[in-house]
C-alpha cells in the first residue's frame, strides 16, 4: 500500500464558530459535533482567535480510492505507528485516509511504516 507525505505542516484546532474557518485551502477539514467545531488545516491558513491550537503537524495521506468494504486499513496503520510509540490523528474522507502526527516524530513513523511494508511517496 502507497502512503504520501503532504509537504504541507498541519494545525488542529478549535473554534468558536464554522463561520471562522478558512475553507479554500486544499487538505482542510472540519468536523462540527454538539460540543465543538474542529478544524485541521494547513498552519498558514489557520484563523486567528482560535480556543486551543496546536501547530506542527505532518500527513500521511492514503493513496488511492478506498471502498468500503475495505476492513482495517487504518487499524493497521494506526497499530504500527502504535509499536514505534506515534501518537496520530486520524481524518476520514469519501474517498481515503489520512493520519497526522505530531511533526518530531516524522523519522520514527516513517521508518516505522516503511518496516511494515508501506511505500511512502513525498
Amino acid at each position: 500500500m502507497k502512503l504520501q507525505l503532504l509537504e504541507q505542516t498541519f494545525t488542529v484546532c478549535q473554534l468558536d464558530s464554522i463561520a471562522d474557518a478558512d475553507l479554500s485551502a486544499p487538505f482542510t477539514f472540519l468536523s462540527r459535533t454538539d460540543e465543538e467545531v474542529s478544524l485541521v488545516c494547513p498552519t498558514d491558513h489557520c484563523p486567528i482567535g482560535t480556543k486551543n491550537r496546536q501547530d506542527g503537524w505532518k500527513c500521511l495521506r492514503v493513496v488511492g480510492v478506498l471502498d468500503f468494504s475495505l476492513v482495517g486499513i487504518l487499524a493497521r496503520i494506526a497499530d504500527c505507528l502504535a509499536k514505534a510509540q506515534v501518537p496520530l490523528f486520524a481524518v476520514s474522507t469519501y474517498n481515503t485516509d489520512y493520519i497526522l502526527f505530531r511533526e518530531e516524530h516524522t523519522p520514527a513513523a516513517l521508518e516505522a511504516l516503511k518496516a511494515a511494508g508501506y511505500e511512502i511517496e513525498g
